[in-house]
């Protein structure tokens, strides 16, 4: 791996609105170029909004959807790092040429290759497919990259199946925070105004965006996926409105030992710069603990033990329960 600039880049995407969108992320790569970044990764679903999909029904969500070989978008995310010479990476909904929908993930480089990874635990809509295959690439500015979306960082065997594919920089895009989680002890929900009142009262949105709804939850775990993998990562998030909830931002880039490098926790449009040094994975404790793994004992991993659901049974049913519950007491 090459020494390398990257960004974490947030911005409050607009639902279904995918000029407006593009046109942010014309902008903030820009940005990013003058800055002197050479991988960019901006949130998922950022395109085409996220959260409002929930609600579309099957023909509107295909409405969304492009395909990615000779879409309008990635053909715009490829002229975007052609033009500043960057790798990109943004994310939308891909209308497979099997009729499927996917949350996908576009990474374009400035050669004209893109990559693209589809989410494997995708929950957003009954409409669209999870994918089924793992992500990793080797990029022009000399990186071998991975992707993994939102859900799919969650399960710490996905991310270990990046390191084992020689993943160094993970991309971990993401729409989160703020979620009407079925944890009580994860997230909770932020109050919009606070988000509409952020330039008059920005002490009160920070501190939510700092606080257990958001960063605090964060920290528990990602870092132990950088840590645990011996990988930099590079987390970017939405912020602002998303339909009903606000996500939290807190884009953030981390070493291989879990540390962070850069992080952003301000309630706006924000361009998050790290350099990468390669020095630090090869004595990293996550790469040591690569070559001690005893793959003769880990068979269980790849049998069903019973105890499997969809993801969206898992992510929704106690919080559409605890939905049901509160409006019968009201």
């Amino acid at each position: 791996m090459n020494p390398i600039t990257v960004a974490a880049i947030q911005f409050n995407h607009r639902p279904g609105a995918k000029h407006f969108n593009l046109g942010r992320v014309q902008a903030l790569s820009a940005e990013a170029a003058e800055r002197g970044v050479q991988l960019a990764a901006f949130p998922e679903m950022c395109l085409t909004g996220y959260w409002h999909v929930r609600h579309l029904d099957e023909e509107q969500v295909r409405e969304l959807a492009e395909p990615i070989e000779g879409g309008f978008l990635t053909g715009a995310l490829l002229e975007i790092a052609r033009k500043n010479d960057m790798t990109i990476g943004a994310g939308l909904i891909e209308s497979a040429a099997d009729g499927r929908l996917y949350n996908s993930y576009v990474v374009a480089m400035p050669d004209g290759r893109h990559a693209v990874h589809r989410k494997l635990h995708c929950f957003i809509s009954p409409h669209m497919s999870s994918g089924d295959t793992y992500t990793v690439f080797d990029i022009p500015q000399g990186a071998r990259v991975g992707v993994l979306i939102c859900y799919d960082n969650n399960i710490g065997e996905n991310v270990r199946m990046n390191a084992l594919m020689g993943a160094e920089v993970l991309l971990a895009p993401h729409q989160t925070g703020g979620c009407n989680s079925p944890s009580p002890r994860c997230m909770g929900v932020i109050e919009p105004r606070l988000w509409e009142q952020r330039d008059e009262n920005p002490e009160a949105i920070e501190a939510e965006f700092r606080g257990p709804k958001g960063r605090e939850w964060l920290m528990r775990w990602l870092p132990a996926r950088a840590h645990d993998n011996g990988l930099f990562l590079v987390f970017s998030n939405g912020v602002g409105i998303d339909d009903n909830e606000v996500r939290t931002g807190n884009s953030m880039v981390l070493d291989p030992y879990g540390a962070t490098l850069a992080e952003t926790w301000k309630a706006r449009d924000e361009i998050v710069v790290a350099h990468l040094d390669p020095s630090l994975q090869a004595s990293s404790t996550g790469r040591r603990w690569l070559q001690s793994r005893r793959p003769e004992l880990y068979e269980m991993l790849t049998k069903p033990t019973g105890i499997e659901r969809d993801t969206r049974i898992v992510r929704f049913e106690k919080v559409e329960a605890e939905t049901a519950s509160r409006g019968k007491a009201t």
